[in-house]
């Protein structure tokens, strides 16, 4: 995409609108983070539904588990045949069958070995399972941020989108890797227990499994009350990270302002919430345990009493009641866990259904030829629901003459809120058009609306009299080349920051756009030259160099049309005239949007577009603007008349 990409986040959070700076968008009431869970069934089957590819991978979990469970089970049967042949042979006055013992001795080793491999493979196996799972749904969160509209960026922080694709989803990962496992393995040992206690004695069986009833109660009491904690946790730890993100970006205005203590206050209030979720949801999970701990505890009293009657009645033995003591525990573990299993799934859920809700954002409406093409090469993931890139057709992005015309455009904002009610613009190709104007006037909306960051509320917008609804945004913007006041560069070399305008771009290229935007004498006075790895804030190069990179990279891309919002703004006077006037060479033959704020940089323009609350109000030359001693004559003058004064 041949433009340059919108600045980042100023600290105060939330930027003041799009990309450009406009207005504040986006309806109010979408579900905060941390809120309840809607429906916690259908969000835990959705989430399970991820786990359907690895069907095959699952059983032999399954089997694996199951084999490893079993062979857990039958130890203690084998240790208290073992006891029961030490106790006759002492009570009855015989020798001790040394034989057998080592016989079950070996036989106990073997099962623990077996148990133990088996345990391994799941593990493994389950490993990888999780790993893919993962894998696919952090892939299709990114794929499903590229496809969201810019509004949803202007009602979300850095912060807590970063808190779903990162906190969130390693939330998932993990209750997946421990806790489907963990379910697997209680559920069978709680089947194979007590079918090896009804083998052993059924009245004593029944005395244990009558405990389970108050375990499932105090379990079931436990987890509703825990679960909102965990939602508010998981909301309090994305507006801490929201915070620390803003704080860090910014720390250079927050010290300039004397915002040190504010700020510091402001993140001891969010770790307070987060102290007091965690805290709540952490101290109410606890009680699990001793719950748990207190009803199995009643399980053992009530067994030594039955059991030790049932010995001297000889009705069992006494290695037939230290296996029922182990099984006790055993039945009593899988219980224990899968009531803590419960408050980590509801912790995973909160997260899954704040990944969800992402998911199911509306994304950006796609034109119907891009879906039918994109439906022809990947029909297959059409085909399982996966939405359709909006990627741009095989033809040629530069079709366009560059004739742009605005017929009957209306937009807000939020619709019930006009900020452009009835624009008719049409610009002939080639032209450089400026649009000028006061703060909030809507110059940046135009631009935002020209390049479909935003759709429109009625009318539509043509370039070489093709509608821009019916053209894939890939392609759409192919034909752009943008240049901002606030320039964005990414964590890498300068090669690569201007390459970023053009694929497959060779270093000549890269060093004539370098040198038509003025850049390439900076550039080799550096120590690595081109290959200088630029920081994550590009900090290490001054403003004025940063802007000089993004013109180098608009020069590159050779777009059709030009989008310029003050490009020479951080630049000194005698750079200005030098990156001017390459920019006149860039202009020559594309039609050129430049939005203009020092108006003594745009009276070359083919036409002036005077815009005020979203209207055009005047529109001609700098000459018939001025002889009209309108709108753009006093804005004009009031500029001249501060500079004259200072």
């Amino acid at each position: 995409m041949n433009q340059q990409q919108p600045p980042k986040r100023p600290p105060s959070g939330r930027p003041p609108g799009g990309p450009m700076g406009g207005p504040p968008g986006g309806p109010p009431g979408m579900m905060m983070p941390g809120d309840k869970p809607k429906n916690f069934g259908r969000t835990l089957r959705r989430l399970l539904s991820y786990l359907k590819p690895h069907r095959l991978q699952l059983t032999g979990v399954l089997v694996a588990a199951i084999l490893s469970t079993v062979f857990s089970i039958i130890s203690p049967r084998i240790l208290g045949m073992a006891t029961d042949e030490l106790f006759h042979s002492v009570s009855g006055g015989r020798a001790i069958d040394f034989g057998l013992i080592s016989r079950l001795l070996l036989m106990l080793a073997g099962l623990y070995i077996c148990s133990a491999l088996f345990s391994y493979i799941q593990q493994f196996w389950m490993a990888g399972i999780t790993q893919n799972t993962v894998y696919e749904m952090r892939r299709e969160i990114k794929q499903k941020l590229t496809r969201l509209p810019l509004s949803y960026y202007d009602r979300h922080s850095h912060g807590e989108v970063l808190s779903r694709v990162t906190n969130d989803v390693d939330n998932i990962s993990t209750t997946l890797q421990q806790s489907l496992t963990q379910t697997i393995t209680s559920a069978v040992t709680l089947v194979g227990v007590i079918i090896m206690m009804l083998s052993l004695s059924p009245l004593i069986t029944l005395i244990t499994v009558l405990t389970i009833p108050l375990s499932l109660v105090a379990t079931i009491f436990v987890a509703k009350r825990s679960q909102k904690h965990f939602a508010g946790q998981q909301a309090a730890l994305g507006e801490l990270n929201g915070h620390v993100e803003e704080m860090y970006t910014g720390h250079p205005i927050v010290k300039a302002f004397g915002q040190e203590q504010q700020s510091l206050a402001q993140f001891d209030t969010l770790n307070d919430r987060l102290y007091q979720s965690g805290w709540r949801a952490q101290f109410i999970s606890g009680i699990i345990m001793p719950l748990m701990n207190f009803v199995s505890n009643i399980g053992y009293v009530l067994i030594c009493v039955v059991g030790g009657i049932m010995v001297t009645r000889g009705a069992i033995g006494i290695g037939g009641i230290q296996a029922f003591i182990q099984y006790a525990r055993q039945f009593s573990q899988p219980i224990t866990q899968l009531a803590n299993i419960s408050n980590i799934i509801q912790s995973a859920i909160a997260s899954a259904e704040r990944v969800f809700e992402v998911l199911d954002e509306q994304e950006e409406v796609q034109p119907a030829l891009a879906i039918a093409g994109e439906q022809q090469r990947q029909g297959s993931s059409v085909s399982m629901g996966v939405p359709a890139s909006d990627t741009s057709m095989d033809s040629d992005p530069r079709w366009v003459r560059g004739d742009v015309t605005f017929e009957h455009v209306q937009f807000g904002y939020k619709p019930e809120q006009l900020l452009i009610k009835d624009m008719n613009i049409h610009v002939n190709a080639g032209q450089t058009v400026a649009i000028v104007g006061p703060t909030g006037a809507g110059k940046t909306t135009l631009i935002n609306l020209l390049m479909r960051f935003y759709e429109l509320n009625g009318g539509r917008i043509l370039i070489d009299e093709r509608n821009i609804t019916d053209i894939p945004r890939g392609e759409l913007r192919s034909l752009f080349g943008m240049v901002l006041q606030d320039t964005w560069l990414f964590g890498g070399t300068i090669r690569d920051n201007i390459a970023y305008g053009r694929e497959g771009a060779s270093v000549e290229q890269i060093v004539q756009a370098a040198e038509a935007a003025r850049a390439d004498h900076f550039i080799r006075t550096l120590p690595d030259g081109y290959d200088t790895v630029l920081n994550e804030e590009a900090s290490n190069i001054s403003q004025g160099q940063k802007q000089l990179l993004t013109i180098a990279r608009a020069i590159l891309a050779d777009p059709s049309i030009l989008i310029l919002d003050e490009a020479t703004s951080s630049v000194d006077t005698r750079t200005e005239v030098l990156i001017q006037q390459a920019m006149n060479e860039l202009m020559q033959d594309r039609t050129s949007f430049v939005i203009a704020h020092r108006l003594s940089t745009i009276r070359g323009a083919d036409h002036i577009l005077v815009m005020n609350h979203g209207e055009v109000i005047e529109q001609g030359t700098h000459e018939q603007l001025l002889e009209r001693n309108g709108f753009y004559a006093d804005l004009y003058n009031s500029q001249f008349a501060g500079q004259a004064v200072g």
